[in-house]
């Protein structure tokens, strides 16, 4: 699993968080992996999977990110990435189950972070608790997470509705890499939902 110049890559996805989405409620955006995953060995040739080095992310208040978010919302939400999820594209949904939360304990997230808006505690728009907005779960160079499902989705599920809408960008950096049959197997049995 070399991580070189010449095999990482990056690959970007973002995703809305509307004014609408309410507390205790999900929203979802899918990134197809198809054209980089092949899990099947076919003679020599071994199959291939995606390793996921890093993860940057973004708040931000328009949907192209060339500004940060608004400094008035004091929305509260866990985001990040689960692997073979495939919950498509969706706003302001009850998701329920393990696999279907970023947290460290389950076996598909890659990444995850909590967000807490500029106004979020403070009551002065625009003055932000900067260590309460904290990643906890990285892939890392050394130990990259291999997807080796068609898909990754991004998950943002709400603690406190966003006043303005906002979006999340992300960045994964990643290499396609051999695997033998036998690791495949393993991941995949591990990254069904």
């Amino acid at each position: 699993m070399a991580y070189n110049v010449k095999d990482v890559f990056y690959l970007d996805m973002s995703m809305t968080m509307p004014v609408a989405s309410a507390a205790n409620t999900s929203n979802t955006a899918q990134l197809d992996l198809s054209a980089y995953i092949d899990p099947i060995a076919r003679g020599r040739a071994k199959g291939t999977g995606l390793a996921v080095y890093k993860v940057q992310y973004a708040v931000s208040g328009t949907g192209d990110g060339y500004l940060p978010m608004n400094k008035a919302d004091s929305g509260i939400f866990r985001g990040g990435l689960i692997a073979g999820a495939g919950l498509g594209n969706q706003a302001g949904v009850a998701l329920t189950g393990e696999a279907n939360s970023v947290s460290p304990q389950n076996a598909l997230a890659i990444y995850g972070f909590d967000h807490y808006g500029p106004d979020a505690f403070t009551g002065v728009a625009g003055v932000q608790p900067a260590p309460l907005n904290k990643e906890f779960l990285q892939p890392s160079k050394d130990v990259p997470y291999v997807v080796v499902r068609d898909n990754v989705c991004a998950v943002a599920t709400i603690e406190v509705a966003m006043q303005t809408e906002s979006y999340i960008h992300f960045r994964l950096e990643c290499a396609q890499i051999s695997l033998d049959q036998a690791t495949i197997n393993q991941l995949l049995r591990t990254q069904t939902v």
